[in-house]
């Protein structure tokens, strides 16, 4: 009934197209490789492949599709996890339907977006004993850390931009600064690296 509703409602979406659906972890790993969706929208609890071993199937089977978790769990047993097999979104399934059509876009967009429940946790998971070690952290500026905070927090340029005082592009210069000092690809991996190494806000204007 859920995917019926979530397709009935996208497919009203213009730009964009719902290529299929799938029942469990199994088959959305299966559907993918056949269909090759942008964007998946993913729940973590199915029967059989749960969401986590959808997309480790998903990664081995080199797709490129970049996964929407859409779930109504908020424990960060199940968050963790399934942001570190890949999760580019995090979103629950009581989220507005205009919200979940922009949360696809933003996703599909190269975006990080995650609730802001789940970006707590993610941060939290990081700033304490749990941390991985690590090698030493890469001389970011305190600028740059600002933004690498907000980054972890799913924000996007504009609004890193809004919540700094900054011009979008010179958020954009760092945010390619921060890439190549991490060694990391993109905004997602940057986010991990934060998490992974504890880096967590000491300002106050970057919670705004």
């Amino acid at each position: 009934m859920v995917r019926q509703g979530l397709r009935t409602f996208l497919e009203l979406q213009d730009g964009i197209e719902v290529a299929g659906e799938a029942s469990d972890g199994a088959e959305c790993a299966e559907k993918a490789a056949e269909l090759k969706p942008d964007v998946i929208l993913l729940d973590l609890v199915m029967p059989g492949v749960d969401g986590v071993g959808a997309m480790e199937l998903l990664r081995e089977a080199g797709s490129t599709a970049r996964v929407l978790v859409v779930t109504s769990f908020t424990d960060r047993r199940m968050i963790i996890p399934a942001i570190r097999a890949g999760a580019r979104g995090y979103v629950y399934k009581d989220v507005d339907p205009a919200a979940l059509a922009a949360a696809v876009r933003s996703v599909h967009a190269g975006h990080v977006l995650l609730e802001p429940e789940v970006a707590t946790a993610l941060l939290d998971s990081g700033s304490g004993s749990g941390a991985e070690p690590g090698p030493q952290a890469p001389p970011l500026t305190a600028r740059e850390r600002e933004v690498l905070v907000l980054i972890a927090q799913g924000r996007s340029n504009r609004e890193i931009a809004r919540a700094l005082v900054l011009a979008e592009k010179t958020v954009k210069t760092h945010v390619s600064n921060i890439l190549m000092k991490l060694g990391v690809a993109d905004r997602t991996q940057a986010a991990l690296w934060a998490v992974r190494h504890g880096v967590t806000p000491n300002d106050e204007r970057t919670l705004r």
